[in-house]
């Protein structure tokens, strides 16, 4: 029986689900090809669910924050590989609101072409859409706006204003962001980052703070964004390092389901949306209760 004939015939429990979720995210990793067919008939059947409780899974699973999908329900993504594992470590950063002070300038902007769709922009509306893509921002905007546009124009519009931000005016670190960096380099750890960003911000952002790393994944690198697992796996696998042995830095709850999801061992800055620390999830208040070893990542005085 194929993967697909066996997600569709699945016994009508969220656990048998989660299983075969967990199943078809170890083997994307494993063989590096997309499981799109899978993933698709998979995510039908865990919104059968959705949203589940921790009673459901026996317990197991903490209960996670709401996470924004673009209006969309929240798959209850599962949890990956086991964290432990031998072999090196590698560090996975996440960009806006975790190693760059972005979310100002999100704001100015959202509010921006906001002014030019006839509606008004608040902070609650800016926090709904921390950590998701641009497809998704682009979906919001256009739900809330007065005067109609074509969802390409907007997106236009939006990377229009926060890319003239950025370029004139630069970006601030995040405390702690630039001690860390060096933390992991003098560590010898290799680096990612994984954004849910465009390329084109990506590129400027990493121009005007002059940030380097080893693996870059942005949102044109992936077929699903956070919080599909597949940014951070992809960024595993170019590494070439078990995603078991990656240490993912987030501030959103949509970054944190997915590196979880892809089985990294997370750690959460929190940045507008707050984070409760959980098994298997790591709460600290700045990057600089961090510090790298070669073994990864440790809390400072922990």
């Amino acid at each position: 029986m194929s993967l697909n004939s066996m997600i569709r015939h699945l016994p009508g429990s969220p656990q048998a689900v989660l299983l075969t979720a967990y199943v078809v995210n170890l083997a994307q990793w494993v063989t590096g090809r997309h499981v799109r067919r899978a993933r698709r008939n998979l995510s039908a059947r865990l919104l059968e669910w959705s949203p589940m409780s921790s009673a459901d899974l026996g317990g197991t699973i903490p209960p996670r924050p709401p996470l924004v999908t673009g209006g969309l329900p929240a798959p209850p993504y599962p949890p990956g590989p086991p964290a432990g594992g031998s072999g090196p470590a590698a560090v996975l950063f996440d960009m806006d609101g975790l190693l760059i002070d972005s979310e100002p300038l999100w704001l100015e902007a959202e509010r921006a072409v906001m002014t030019r769709l006839g509606s008004g922009w608040t902070e609650a509306d800016q926090a709904a859409l921390l950590g998701g893509s641009l497809s998704g921002t682009v979906r919001y905007l256009l739900a809330h706006a007065a005067r109609p546009a074509p969802p390409e124009v907007v997106g236009e519009w939006l990377m229009a204003e926060i890319g003239d931000r950025v370029r004139s005016d630069g970006v601030p670190l995040r405390p702690g962001a630039r001690e860390l960096l060096a933390s992991v380099e003098a560590a010898g750890l290799p680096r990612a980052l994984v954004t849910s960003s465009e390329r084109r911000f990506m590129d400027t952002v990493l121009a005007r703070t002059q940030m380097r790393f080893d693996v870059l994944v942005c949102a044109e690198d992936v077929s699903a964004t956070k919080p599909d697992p597949e940014p951070y796996l992809l960024a595993a696998k170019l590494l070439d390092v078990n995603p078991a042995r990656c240490f993912a830095l987030e501030d959103s709850p949509n970054g944190v389901a997915s590196a979880q999801a892809a089985g990294c061992r997370v750690i959460a800055v929190p940045s507008l949306v707050p984070i409760e620390a959980a098994p298997g999830l790591i709460v600290v208040r700045s990057l600089l209760d961090l510090v790298a070893g070669p073994d990864g990542l440790a809390v400072m005085g922990g």
